[in-house]
């Protein structure tokens, strides 16, 4: 039914497997794929009901020993719940100096990015990446991921000034201005 379908209902709390991370949530992020969820058009398709928001940040309410994190570390996540339990690979600590809110935004597009320059872009040192729609979330990861994975030149392709100065602000070397490119 798309995101107008949505209903916000108080869930049971999960039960943590052995092993697995407990972490409160204190944010949680909403992508493209949640959009397409809401209309059945991603490529997971659950049954409804289901949570939104894969992406999240908190604090580590428990830990089992030896894992990464411990009690009260803040960390970053995947998964989609208020209080989530997650398997110990699927939680990244999370600096002091990145807000829960900027935290629960970061691992989809931060992971897509990575996986495209080094994976299928496979980005040399010194190469120059263009990145279309480059004021977005992948747009504007890609700027920032970019040059520490060896960029010398990221060059923003975006349709409107604003967007030129979002592009600015990730880390865009060189912004094109092309409204209309697209058509």
């Amino acid at each position: 039914g798309g995101p107008q379908a949505l209903e916000l209902v108080d869930i049971a709390e999960p039960v943590p497997a052995p092993g697995a991370v407990v972490v409160d949530v204190h944010a949680a992020g909403v992508a493209f794929p949640d959009a397409l969820l809401t209309r059945g058009l991603y490529q997971y398709r659950p049954d409804p009901p289901f949570t939104l928001g894969a992406e999240l940040a908190g604090v580590v309410r428990s830990a089992p020993e030896g894992a990464h994190v411990r009690a009260g570390d803040r960390v970053a996540g995947l998964t989609m719940a208020e209080t989530a339990v997650l398997d110990a690979g699927q939680v990244f600590p999370l600096p002091d100096n990145v807000s829960f809110e900027a935290g629960a935004g970061l691992l989809f597009n931060d992971l897509t990015v990575y996986f495209a320059l080094t994976s299928r872009g496979r980005l040399a040192e010194g190469e120059t990446v263009l990145v279309h729609g480059a004021a977005g979330g992948i747009g504007t990861s890609t700027l920032r991921l970019a040059p520490a994975l060896g960029a010398s030149r990221v060059i923003a392709v975006v349709s409107t000034e604003d967007k030129a100065e979002v592009a600015r602000a990730a880390g865009a070397t060189d912004v094109v201005l092309a409204d209309g490119f697209k058509d």
